[in-house]
């Protein structure tokens, strides 16, 4: 099991940034591959980043060049650092975690708001 808590999100600018990070239970968290998903209302969550257990990432192409996503396994914490932020990067944030063999996001985080005014 994993139990994952997000932060961080709020109420910002366009052109601002924001850092969420994603604190997750568990010892084996280093074996999970980590995503960032978004919904915004009435849309489908969509996949933000996704980041490996050796650091290897994937960007939807939305948001290549503006966020960065990262971890820490010793703190097992995840983060996606988003600069240059839009008024369409409004949604919740989903952290979520997955096993690197697996193909599903298995656990899920509550999200966190992010909400960019223009």
């Amino acid at each position: 099991q994993v139990q994952l808590v997000e932060s961080g999100g709020g109420l910002v600018q366009a052109g601002g940034s924001l850092r969420l990070s994603c604190a997750a239970s568990g010892r084996t968290f280093s074996r999970y591959v980590m995503g960032w998903f978004r919904q915004a209302p009435g849309k489908e969550r969509d996949l933000v980043a996704t980041i490996t257990w050796s650091g290897g990432r994937t960007y939807a192409d939305s948001v290549k060049g503006r966020f960065t996503i990262s971890r820490d396994n010793a703190k097992n914490t995840v983060y996606l650092q988003m600069n240059s932020l839009k008024p369409e990067d409004s949604a919740v944030y989903y952290c979520a975690a997955r096993m690197a063999s697996g193909v599903t996001y298995d656990y899920w985080g509550q999200g966190t708001q992010v909400t960019v005014s223009s």
